[in-house]
């Protein structure tokens, strides 16, 4: 008996891997825009730091807990804040990469379904800077905070009247913490490992340095996470096998599945 093989590829209904050059193209193209776009932004220094004691107010208004608590916390050993500092300069874009390059390799639907999550975030993220700049509370005298990377060290950052190589008046929002957010929940949905909401330590210990640094405000991470929950509406996460998510049936076709009497 003859039996017909069928050549190897994906499953119905999966997402076949992207092409590789033009991944790497688009993921590049992704952190080149996000590393220099906020350059373009600069030089409204006065809507900064205005808008640096608006945030300031506004988190002492609705009763958010002070970012100096956190910091209290990192200073009370110089090991300890200089790891936080590292953190802050070392872990996020190597973090992100290793997460798109394994869901690349593993889990191709789910990558497709981060990467239009990321782009999308990070596209509206480079555009409020120029409608909302932001100093970070490190820069804010009125906070009490130190800059630790400056003090301690390590530092990303120099004089921002000459720091060439980034905006640190784009605090708003916090793609530090939105990425970091992205990271744990795409690792939780494309795996099945009972282990797996352990991945939400990353964005947890992202928000306690970002915060405790002085780097970020409160409400810079709050509005990352708005930002990703509207992408997630909008680009919706397959199911871990790497289907779409089907939508709900409709009524005509409930009928047509139902079983005729008789």
């Amino acid at each position: 008996m003859h039996v017909r093989t069928e050549p190897a590829g994906p499953r119905k209904g999966t997402a076949a891997r992207p092409p590789l050059v033009r991944e790497l193209l688009l993921v590049l193209g992704l952190f080149l825009v996000y590393k220099f776009g906020r350059r373009l932004a600069i030089g409204h220094t006065t809507a900064a730091f205005h808008n640096a004691d608006r945030v300031w107010g506004l988190e002492r208004a609705v009763h958010l807990p002070g970012e100096g608590g956190v910091q209290s916390l990192l200073l009370h050993s110089g090991a300890v804040v200089h790891l936080a500092n590292t953190y802050y300069a070392t872990v996020h874009f190597p973090a992100t990469v290793l997460f798109l390059v394994w869901l690349y390799v593993r889990r191709p639907a789910h990558y497709l379904w981060s990467r239009r999550v990321l782009a999308a975030v990070t596209s509206v993220a480079l555009v409020l800077p120029f409608a909302f700049p932001l100093a970070p509370p490190r820069m804010l005298e009125s906070t009490g905070l130190q800059d630790t990377a400056r003090l301690y060290g390590p530092s990303v950052y120099g004089p921002p009247d000459a720091d060439h190589l980034s905006n640190q008046f784009a605090a708003m929002p916090s793609l530090h913490f939105g990425w970091a957010l992205m990271v744990a929940i795409g690792l939780i949905a494309a795996t099945r490992s009972r282990w797996r909401w352990l991945w939400l330590l990353h964005p947890l210990i992202t928000l306690t340095v970002i915060v405790g640094t002085a780097n970020h405000y409160w409400l810079d991470s709050i509005a990352a996470t708005a930002l990703f929950l509207l992408a997630f509406t909008f680009i919706r996460a397959p199911d871990r096998a790497g289907r779409p998510r089907a939508g709900r049936p409709r009524c005509g076709r409930r009928r047509a599945l139902a079983p005729s009497p008789g």
